[in-house]
């Protein structure tokens, strides 16, 4: 018997829809605080710097470093068990905020320049991936 397994998706609200449709449009896109300009990544209600709810969107360059990094060993849903071993890295953004997201390339080392890599998951989804960004 063959099983298809699908990975699940994060559900998308009023809040998120403009980030996921950036995505889907090949942008990364920062939420902006209205009151205060903070950037922020991932999309939240409230801006961490002075709990506006006031909220623009940004399209950021995709160029950051490295800030840390993760192999995963172990898969916390099915749909991601044909993937293992797989690398998460988080990244500061050059524009500010950190981001997470997967890895393309050889084991990454803090600090190493990188690009962000909008990759089409299936039909709806994008996923946000990052790799070299030249040498470093």
């Amino acid at each position: 018997m063959t099983e298809t397994v699908t990975k699940p998706e994060p559900p998308e609200s009023a809040l998120s829809a403009p980030y996921w449709q950036g995505l889907r449009d090949g942008r990364l896109l920062l939420q902006a605080c209205g009151a205060c300009g903070t950037l922020r990544h991932y999309p939240r209600l409230l801006c961490s710097a002075c709990f506006s709810d006031a909220v623009s969107w940004r399209q950021a360059s995709g160029h950051g470093h490295v800030h840390s990094w993760t192999v995963a060993h172990h898969a916390f849903h099915v749909g991601f068990r044909d993937e293992l071993p797989y690398t998460l890295v988080t990244v500061d953004l050059a524009e500010g905020p950190r981001a997470l997201g997967r890895w393309r390339g050889a084991t990454p080392r803090i600090g190493l320049a990188v690009k962000a890599i909008l990759r089409q998951a299936d039909a709806a989804a994008v996923e946000l991936w990052f790799e070299p960004d030249g040498e470093a």
